[in-house]
């Protein structure tokens, strides 16, 4: 399955995580161009997170001891602070 994120948006996919060793418990992806970009979920392995950074996506990967929240608010900040520019 394929999701689409927009040019210029945030998304999570805690929900589309599958593996059961995987060692993150959500992933925030972030698309700062101005192009639409084809997300591959669900999420099965490690190597996702590298493939989809190739593709030109900031890819923040969020472990059991991290704050989501805080870091879903500063990944969210600095997009703004990049369409201000």
């Amino acid at each position: 399955m394929k999701f689409v994120i927009r040019p210029w948006h945030i998304i999570s996919l805690a929900g589309y995580i599958v593996e059961r060793n995987f060692p993150y418990r959500n992933i925030i992806v972030v698309n700062k161009s101005d192009e639409p970009v084809k997300l591959e979920v669900p999420v099965f392995e490690e190597s996702w997170i590298q493939d989809h950074r190739d593709l030109g996506l900031e890819i923040i990967p969020v472990s059991d001891e991290d704050n989501f929240l805080k870091l879903y608010k500063l990944a969210h900040a600095d997009l703004q602070n990049e369409l201000n520019i």
